[in-house]
């Protein structure tokens, strides 16, 4: 009596060490055999390995470089990159043809310290603390814009085309990763947009606003501004230096 083997057809997916950051890899080995059970997308298939698409560079299929939507066959041997920073939004790419026309972020509520330090800058940054995911959803997609979190889950949403996972802890070591992998230099416009919420910042004439002031900040400065969202006053008092401090604490040598 003959028996034969049936042999699932499977994959080899070669993973960098840069991706075993990701909790949720299964196997942290460099070559993982992927059993193909049913016709799938590359970027289903790496998913489900645990690495959020847009952590992704280029995705490479025996010597071709293909996009998300590629469907693999039997014995491929594929190869997953990371993205190299700086990473160029504003250039097309294979996995992303279509790039944004500015750089703007929507930052998740777990990483919320990081919208502040980005607004400092002058960094359009949109956040709110009751921000749930279809509201980060639904920015990302009207507004165009690079999503900031830590939730792998939601960065696989098929909505977001360009995000991070923010690997840093602390918020002055986020705000130089996010600078860092997106390879934002500046000039950077301190402190033109409202901390309170991202609104630009328009200047007023004090005598405006003098029923607003207090005694001393009447006396002592002149030239103010407001948001007209949330009506918000700002001036450069000793609020301002210790925030810039605080820039200055984050490594950010350019602005010495």
């Amino acid at each position: 009596m003959l028996f034969f083997k049936i042999i699932m057809p499977q994959l080899k997916i070669i993973f960098p060490e840069e991706f075993n950051c990701f909790k949720r890899r299964r196997d942290k080995g460099r070559e993982i055999v992927y059993r193909l059970e049913r016709k799938s997308s590359i970027k289903n298939i790496i998913e489900s390995l645990g690495v959020p698409h847009t952590e992704i560079g280029k995705i490479v299929a025996g010597d071709k470089e293909v996009d998300f939507n590629y469907i693999p066959v039997n014995s491929q041997h594929i190869t997953v990159l990371p993205i190299i920073p700086p990473f160029d939004v504003l250039k097309p790419s294979v996995l992303r043809p279509k790039p944004l026309q500015k750089m703007r972020f929507v930052v998740d509520v777990n990483v919320g310290k990081l919208a502040l330090l980005l607004r400092m800058l002058g960094l359009d940054s949109q956040y709110s603390p009751k921000f749930s995911d279809k509201d980060i959803l639904f920015l990302c997609q009207k507004e165009k814009r690079i999503v900031l979190s830590k939730d792998t889950g939601m960065l696989e949403c098929k909505q977001i085309i360009f995000g991070r996972h923010v690997r840093s802890v602390y918020p002055a070591d986020q705000l130089s990763e996010v600078l860092n992998f997106f390879g934002i230099k500046g000039p950077f416009n301190l402190f033109s947009r409202c901390l309170r919420c991202n609104k630009k910042l328009v200047p007023i004439n004090k005598k405006d606003i003098m029923h607003r002031l207090e005694p001393k900040t009447k006396k002592y400065f002149n030239r103010f501004k407001i948001c007209l969202q949330c009506s918000r006053i700002y001036w450069r008092g000793s609020h301002y230096e210790k925030m810039k401090s605080r820039l200055l604490k984050s490594g950010m040598e350019i602005l010495r």
